[in-house]
């Protein structure tokens, strides 16, 4: 694939996810549409044979960023807390280590790197999506965008797992 039909690609079907994504977050009401699916996006359009983009690393990433900012928030308190971005307290700032080192350490561990998944976990831990039907949205978006890349891949012919990457 040449340069400019790769950069076409890369950027129509991110373009596409998102549209298809936001326009279910309108018809639902629900969150489905959040920052970390941006990266997610280009990682699986750019990068589809890399073991961080498959669909498998991308939905758990994405899980152990969710349950590690759930912890973060439990173990500080703040489960119900409203966010508070321009002023965080000692509180918010350990919410946000936590859950950044134990999605870090879960995906490491567990063996499914997915670097947006960091950014997942933050969005968690800040407060700014907790709630349980917001959670249940952030991985009903996941699971979106980890179908589109499947089907978005698949039906361009670009290389890309069904589930688990290639064991090198």
């Amino acid at each position: 694939m040449t340069r400019i039909r790769r950069t076409a690609y890369v950027a129509l079907s991110s373009f596409g996810c998102i549209v298809f994504i936001g326009l279910c977050a309108i018809l639902s009401g629900a969150p489905l549409l959040f920052p970390s699916l941006g990266p997610t996006a280009f990682l699986v359009f750019t990068s589809p044979g890399a073991p961080g983009a498959s669909p498998r690393n991308t939905v758990l990433g994405h899980l152990a960023g969710v349950l590690a900012g759930l912890a973060g928030l439990a173990a500080t308190g703040l489960l119900s807390a409203a966010p508070d971005l321009t002023h965080p307290s000692l509180a918010r700032i350990g919410a946000a280590a936590i859950a950044l080192g134990l999605t870090c350490a879960a995906m490491a561990a567990l063996e499914i790197p997915h670097p947006p998944a960091g950014a997942t976990t933050l969005i968690i831990a800040l407060g700014l999506l907790h709630t349980a039907p917001q959670i249940v949205a952030v991985l009903v978006g996941v699971a979106l965008i980890a179908l589109l890349a499947v089907v978005i891949n698949k039906l361009f012919g670009v290389p890309y797992p069904w589930w688990r990457p290639p064991r090198w």
